[in-house]
C-alpha cells in the first residue's frame, strides 16, 4: 500500500526541494504543510505516515511540533531536514523523537540513504502505510544518526581581499519593472535560511552556546526607507558595526553586522577575552564576529548559487550610536536595495547581534535569474 508523506515547510521552494529529492520508486501520496500547525493538523488526518519536517517554521516551528507529536501520541515517523546544523539542534531534535536528521539543501542521495536505514523505503520493497510502526514505545531499536563532528575552535571563512571601494560609485540602472514576487522572495528567504544556519553553526561552536535562529527578513525597498525598516530591531539601545564589500559577477553589496553595546561583555566572556573597552576589546570583538558571520553567510550563499563573492576589507561603521545612525551613509549609495536581515540570538544571554546583506538593485537582475531554476 502506498505510504503517506507529509512535507513540512514553510518554504516553497524547500517543499518542491525536498519532494524532488524523494527515492525513485517510492510509492507515496505526498501532502504539504506551510508550518507547524497545519503540519500537526495533517498528521491528526491521517496524511503522514512519515514526517519530513523542517525547524525554522512560523506559527508553530519543528521543535514545537515534535513536542506535540510526543505529548499528544501522535502517529508518524519523523525526520528533520534543517538549515539550522548545530550539533545542540541535532541532540534536541532526537531527543524529542525524531529518527534522523538532515541539512539542507537536500541531497537525494543522503535522503534516500536515511529513508533506507529507518526500513521506511526499500527499492525491493518500499514500505507501506500499514508496515511502518509509528508507535513512541522507547524498546524499538532505532539506528542512531550519528551527530554532526563537533569542532572546538571553528575555522574562520577564508576571505579573499580586493578592493571594493567602487561598489558605492557604481553606476545607476534603472530597473522599472524590477520587482520582489512570492516565489523570489521565498527563494531568498530559503537561501538566507540555509547560509544562516551554516553562519549560526560557526556562532554557536566559538561561543559553546545554542543560537536561536530567526526567519530572515527580506525586502526590496528603498535604500532611504531602509531606516525605517530597522526599527524594530533598534529597540533603543546604542549599538556598533562593521561594514564589508563584496562583488560577484553581476552582484555587489555590502555585509553590515550590527551588535548591541550591552551585549559586548557577554560575548568577550564567552570568546575568553579580557574584556577592557579603552583597550580595544570591542572592536576586536565586533572584528571576529563579523568574519565568522559575514564569511560564512556569504559562502553559504555563494555554494547554493554556485557563485563565487570576493569580500573587501572591514570598515567600522560606527561605535555607541543607534542602528539608524550606523546606516545613515548607506543611503546615498544606491537608489534601491535588496535588503537580507537575520537577528541572532544566544540562548540563556541577552546577546543580540544583527546581520544585513544589502545587494544593489543591479545584483537582483543576476540573482533573480540565478534562483528562477530553483522555483521550476
Amino acid at each position: 500500500m502506498t505510504t503517506k508523506l507529509l512535507i513540512c515547510d514553510d518554504s516553497n521552494m524547500a517543499r518542491k526541494q525536498v519532494a524532488r529529492s524523494l527515492p525513485d520508486g517510492w510509492d507515496v501520496e505526498i501532502s504539504f504543510a506551510a508550518d507547524g500547525v497545519e503540519g500537526i493538523e495533517a498528521i491528526k488526518a491521517g496524511k503522514g505516515d512519515v514526517l519530513l519536517l523542517d525547524l525554522n517554521m512560523p506559527k508553530m516551528d519543528g521543535y514545537q511540533v515534535l513536542e506535540a507529536i510526543l505529548a499528544q501520541d501522535l502517529p508518524t515517523l519523523t525526520i528533520v531536514i534543517s538549515g539550522d546544523i548545530q550539533p545542540e539542534a541535532h541532540q534536541r531534535v532526537t531527543s524529542l523523537g525524531a529518527l534522523g536528521f538532515i541539512q539542507k539543501p537536500v541531497n537525494k542521495d543522503i535522503l534516500t540513504e536515511v529513508l533506507s536505514s529507518y526500513g521506511l523505503f526499500s527499492h525491493e520493497n518500499p514500505a507501506t502505510s500499514n508496515e511502518l510502526d509509528t508507535s513512541h514505545n522507547s524498546s524499538i531499536n532505532i539506528p542512531a544518526t550519528p551527530p554532526p563532528a563537533v569542532i572546538n575552535t571553528p575555522e574562520k571563512p577564508r576571505v579573499t581581499q580586493v578592493n571594493v571601494s567602487n561598489v558605492e560609485s557604481e553606476p545607476q540602472v534603472t530597473e522599472p519593472n524590477l520587482t520582489l514576487s512570492t516565489d523570489i522572495r521565498d527563494c531568498y528567504q530559503e537561501i538566507a535560511n540555509v547560509a544562516m544556519g551554516r553562519a549560526g553553526d560557526l556562532l554557536a561552536r566559538l561561543l559553546n552556546v545554542f543560537v536561536e535562529l530567526p526567519i530572515p527578513n527580506v525586502n526590496f525597498i528603498e535604500v532611504s526607507e531602509l531606516r525605517m525598516a530597522l526599527k524594530d530591531i533598534e529597540n533603543h539601545e546604542s549599538t556598533s558595526g562593521i561594514c564589508q564589500g563584496f562583488i560577484s559577477a553581476g552582484i555587489s553589496g555590502e555585509a553590515l553586522l550590527i551588535l548591541n553595546d550591552s551585549s559586548f561583555k557577554d560575548v568577550a566572556s564567552l570568546m575568553n577575552y579580557q574584556y577592557d573597552a579603552d583597550m580595544g576589546t570591542e572592536l576586536e570583538l565586533l572584528m571576529d564576529l563579523a568574519n565568522v558571520l559575514i564569511g560564512a553567510c556569504l559562502k553559504g550563499i555563494s555554494e547554493q548559487l554556485d557563485i563565487q563573492f570576493s569580500q573587501g576589507h572591514p570598515e567600522v561603521l560606527g561605535q555607541h550610536r543607534k542602528i539608524s545612525d550606523l546606516i545613515a551613509n548607506n543611503a546615498n549609495k544606491w537608489k534601491k536595495t535588496l535588503a537580507i536581515e537575520i537577528s541572532y540570538s544566544i540562548e540563556d544571554y541577552p546577546i543580540k547581534c544583527d546581520l544585513l546583506l544589502l545587494f544593489t538593485e543591479k545584483s537582483m537582475q543576476t540573482l533573480n535569474n540565478k534562483l528562477a531554476y530553483l522555483i521550476d
